[in-house]
């Protein structure tokens, strides 16, 4: 016999007046905003999140993925995705920071872009972006840098 689940979506956040997140400043001006903003939120550790969007680019929520350590966090791509499917998200934005303040891409932070990619593309929703934030004025995009 087996088991089955009864999975719902038990955390979400009215957003009034929400923000278009439709270009890399876009989606810094999010995280500075309003990730930073969460009581969560430790500037010294990496923190992986997804902004759910919808056709207009508008945000409809977020979702934190994940929290690490000093120079590493784990997201696993079901991690990532899963939440986006609850929310009905028509696309999205993998953001995570970097506490060292150098915005550069990892070879992991490449791995992982690449592996979201295919089970998002697999899933038939988009990827917007996946934007690394390094400080108050720097981000590095995979979408602005022909990487998406």
């Amino acid at each position: 016999m087996t088991a089955a689940y009864e999975y719902k979506f038990t955390r979400g956040h009215r957003l009034e007046n929400s923000a278009t997140v439709d270009s890399p400043e876009g989606a810094h001006e999010y995280w500075c905003s309003v990730v930073e903003s969460r009581d969560w939120f430790t500037a010294n550790r990496e923190h992986v999140v997804t902004i759910f969007l919808n056709t207009r680019c508008r945000v409809v929520g977020h979702h934190l993925v994940g929290l690490g350590s000093i120079n590493e966090c784990t997201a696993h791509p079901r991690d990532v995705l899963g939440p986006v499917l609850c929310a009905s998200a028509h696309s999205f934005v993998l953001m995570h920071n970097h506490p060292s303040g150098d915005p550069s891409p990892s070879s992991a932070d490449h791995a992982l872009t690449r592996k979201i990619r295919e089970g998002a593309d697999l899933l038939n929703v988009e990827l917007a972006d996946h934007v690394i934030i390094g400080g108050p004025d720097s981000w590095f995009s995979f979408r602005e840098a022909g990487l998406l």
